[in-house]
């Protein structure tokens, strides 16, 4: 480095004394034999005074300057190739001695703490008037601060008695706790700022200019500070009335944790102060290092109450909501220790920006802001959780769907709720350090821009995509039902219910295709912002896409006519379907195809395109008929009137009353055969409800034909035999009377295997 000062100070001196000699001699400068090209390459070091001299003599005014240029650029590019390392080792070298010379330094110097510190304080003494100085301005300190403590009690205690605040009472609701809570701290705050108000007052009037510069910052960071953080810990803990507090924690947690936060505010402030006070008074901060055992103690502090309650923080981040995530009891569990991790790392931070002469950015407490936050982050996303799972619409609908829906959209909320978050901490931590985003990406366009503009990219279209999510899970939030029939509504072999509405039978299929369509085509933006051609991945994936549709015919025909029996409405989730013999109730579909659930169980998955014909036993409303077979002298008016009253009974039951869309009634004789009489009744009802009607219409049909004396008819087989048949053996009358039977036996089977004619 001596050696490049040097060299600049020569080439200085050249000009100057260039110019000096020209003037006096009043002799222009003119070029003799050399060119700027030549001058360019010229190296002062190398040539004695003389020569220098002699040189310079021949030279004009634009060489001279251009040799001067030159040596100044050729300094600065070898004092860059010097202060910057060249690899990533000697970066770490250069880190770790930065961190590492102010821990030695403080060691070093730690002898000397005491007599420094003394000599402080006789500074202070001397600059005060002595003893009886400081003594006085120790009693003005006092003065005030009883003069500000009083004047604020007084305005407290009367806007108390005004206003009359009504105090929350114990079982209060969030709303109630809430209101009461705030109210609380805004009178805390008022308070501090009428306390503010009269002792800068008060302070103008009987304090000098001397003397402010001791008061001020004791009172602001001392007093003011450890204040303001009393009224935030009161709000959120309310060591005193566990009934209103906001976190979950028990009350020894919770005052443990109140008092420390104010401790730490408190040293924390102290730190500052010190260092401050010292300055003022001739001891430098790095002469004792007190600033760097002051602030070390600090993070000593944080970690040992993060330790110590590691219980009351793990409940307090748990919190009480329900619905939590393996990533919440995750965050709860691991925050004590991330706590102490921030405190190490910050502690570090400090120690390299000592190292590296940074102090200025110190003073200002940046380092405790950017800890405070850090550390108050994740109780940040703990009240986005309270907040969410408080002022979330309650479930719309019912059924599993519904409460995943419900869910779904809590964690949505959740989500946005912590981008904004973190977004919001980063950038009062950048301010903080005096770090602005827009002068950087002005100071270094390119690299910097691309990167902004990725990152803004990604955000939106995270943002769209929560947003597509949320109104699409609400949707079907207010769609949905339950949808399943159970085996005994089904009647324990048929189902065939009403099935979900159009509108929840596509929003899943819309909701992937959304999110698929956000992530592909956000995907791509960011990837052009950072300056990718993505013209080679568009002519790709349409290549891709050619490819696909030439060697998967058979793809885009299950997809295409999936799409056309979606708009036919053809079938919806939770209807009972049949397709070429496939029977079962619509569970699920996607792009290619739907699964059956058979009311047995077994799931049946068919691709749109193997679809000829499809029957829905689901739409709208169910006719079913019943057969009831009656001997001959059976008198048909009679059961037509039980039917009837059977009917009108079902009809006013709370039971039934819903499901019917006609009454159970009779349709007279619809057939006889060998047996009996065929009485048919019907009735319609709503789809899935039929086979519960079903079941309790035949019980009551038996117990009023009980009632009545009405049998059921019973299939018999009679056989005649000729009288000379009757002296046969028992024997060949039981053969003749089988055979009889066997003969019944496949006429019957035969009528049953031959179409129905006309309609049923």
């Amino acid at each position: 480095m001596r050696h490049i000062v040097s060299s600049i100070l020569l080439t200085l001196s050249l000009c100057v004394t260039t110019m000096t000699m020209a003037q006096a001699q009043g002799v222009p400068l003119t070029t003799l034999s050399s060119s700027p090209s030549e001058a360019a390459e010229i190296n002062p070091e190398d040539m004695t005074t003389d020569a220098i001299n002699a040189m310079v003599a021949r030279m004009s005014d634009d060489e001279v300057r251009a040799v001067l240029l030159d040596r100044l650029d050729a300094v600065a590019a070898a004092e860059a190739v010097q202060g910057t390392p060249k690899s990533l080792v000697e970066r770490g070298t250069a880190l770790w001695q930065a961190f590492s010379q102010p821990l030695l330094g403080a060691v070093r110097t730690l002898p000397a703490l005491i007599p420094a510190q003394v000599q402080a304080f006789k500074a202070f003494g001397e600059t005060h008037g002595g003893l009886g100085g400081v003594l006085t301005l120790f009693g003005l300190t006092a003065l005030l601060l009883a003069v500000g403590l009083g004047v604020e009690y007084a305005v407290r205690t009367w806007i108390i008695k005004v206003r009359n605040p009504e105090a929350a009472e114990s079982g209060a609701t969030l709303r109630e706790s809430l209101t009461f809570l705030f109210k609380r701290f805004l009178r805390e705050i008022f308070g501090l700022v009428i306390f503010y108000i009269t002792v800068r007052t008060l302070g103008r009037t009987v304090l000098d200019a001397q003397q402010v510069t001791f008061v001020a910052p004791f009172i602001g960071y001392m007093i003011w500070m450890p204040r303001i953080a009393a009224a935030f810990s009161r709000f959120l803990m309310a060591p005193n009335r566990p009934d209103l507090r906001l976190v979950n924690v028990s009350d020894h947690w919770a005052a443990f944790i109140h008092r420390h936060i104010i401790g730490i505010v408190t040293l924390g402030g102290a730190t500052i102060f010190v260092v401050l006070f010292n300055g003022m008074n001739g001891v430098a901060p790095g002469e004792t290092r007190i600033g760097f055992w002051l602030d070390s103690l600090v993070y000593v502090y944080i970690a040992y109450v993060a330790w110590t309650a590691r219980e009351g923080l793990s409940d307090m981040m748990r919190g009480d909501d329900p619905d939590r995530t393996e990533f919440d009891e995750a965050l709860a569990r691991g925050y004590p220790f991330f706590a102490m991790a921030v405190a190490g790392a910050t502690w570090v931070l400090v120690s390299t920006l000592i190292g590296l002469g940074k102090v200025q950015l110190l003073l200002g407490g940046a380092h405790y802001t950017t800890m405070f936050w850090l550390l108050i982050a994740p109780v940040i996303d703990t009240g986005i959780r309270g907040l969410v799972r408080h002022l979330v619409p309650p479930m719309q609908g019912e059924g599993k769907i519904a409460e995943e829906a419900h869910i779904a959209t809590k964690r949505s909320y959740v989500r946005i709720g912590r981008v904004i978050a973190v977004g919001a901490v980063l950038v009062i931590i950048t301010r903080t350090w005096n770090v602005s985003l827009m002068s950087l990406l002005q100071e270094s366009a390119g690299i910097g821009d691309n990167l902004f503009s990725f990152a803004m990219t990604v955000i939106v279209g995270y943002v769209v995509y929560e947003a597509m999510s949320l109104y699409i899970n609400r949707r079907l939030a207010a769609e949905m039902t339950a949808l399943g029939m159970t085996q005994d509504d089904a009647g324990g072999d048929e189902m065939g219910g009403a099935g979900a509405s159009r509108l929840s039978t596509v929003l899943p299929l819309t909701l992937v295709t959304a999110q698929g369509a956000i992530i592909v085509v956000f995907a791509l933006l960011a990837i052009g912002n950072l300056g990718v051609d993505i013209t080679p991945l568009l002519a790709g994936a349409g290549i891709a896409g050619l490819a696909i549709g030439f060697g998967a015919q058979k793809l885009v025909t299950d997809v295409v006519s999936g799409v056309f029996f979606l708009v036919d409405d053809a079938f919806r989730v939770g209807e009972y379907v049949e397709i070429e013999g496939t029977m079962g109730a619509v569970e699920k579909i996607s792009i290619r195809s739907m699964q059956l659930r058979h009311h047995r169980g077994p799931v049946h998955t068919i691709p749109y395109g193997e679809i000829p014909k499809l029957t829905n036993y689901s739409r709208d409303w169910v006719i079913m008929k019943l057969k009831f077979t009656v001997p001959f002298d059976t008198n048909p008016n009679q059961v037509k009137k039980i039917f009837k009253k059977i009917g009108q009974e079902m009809l006013v039951e709370e039971l039934y009353k819903d499901d019917f869309l006609q009454p159970f009634k009779s349709q007279g004789v619809f057939d006889f055969d060998d047996v009996g009489m065929i009485i048919r009744g019907k009735f319609m009802a709503k789809p899935g409800k039929q086979f519960m009607i079903r079941k309790e219409i035949y019980n009551r049909v038996k117990s009023e034909f009980n009632a009545a004396g009405i049998d059921f008819a019973r299939r018999e087989v009679r056989v005649a035999l000729p009288d000379g048949a009757k002296d046969l053996p028992e024997k060949d009358q039981a053969a003749l009377t089988a055979a009889a039977a066997a003969a019944a036996q496949q006429q019957e089977e035969q009528a049953a295997t031959e179409p129905s004619k006309g309609p049923d």
